[in-house]
């Protein structure tokens, strides 16, 4: 039983963790810490073998159902990341041509090409 009680905790801490609200500056040390209490949680996992109480598939049923929500956050968490990295490299790119707008341009104008030889 208190196998199974180690690795529900640690479930709560994700939850918990993921259910607060996340913000641009706090999302590196969040990430940091689930990255941490996910390790930890698979640790304890591997521990778990069975035979299993009926109290223990019982909250076995109720994890299964909390990391399935714990995966939707999570998901919802690196969206959020990917279109902020997508944004920024939109914007870095924007700014680059705003400093120098020819850069890019690839064409001959005010030049002659003689196209006989």
């Amino acid at each position: 039983m208190d196998r199974i009680l180690q690795v529900y905790e640690v479930t709560m801490k994700i939850k918990s963790l993921l259910g607060q609200d996340i913000t641009a500056k706090s999302r590196e040390s969040v990430i940091e810490e689930l990255n941490n209490l996910i390790t930890t949680r698979g640790n304890y996992m591997e521990k778990l073998t069975p035979p299993y109480t009926e109290e223990e598939e019982r909250i076995g049923k109720e994890l299964v159902m909390m990391n399935n929500h714990i995966e939707k956050k999570m998901h919802l968490l690196f969206a959020e990341l990917k279109l902020e990295m997508k944004q920024v490299k939109k914007q870095k790119k924007s700014n680059q041509s705003y400093t120098n707008p020819y850069k890019n341009v690839h064409t001959m104008d005010g030049m002659f090409m003689d196209s006989k030889k």
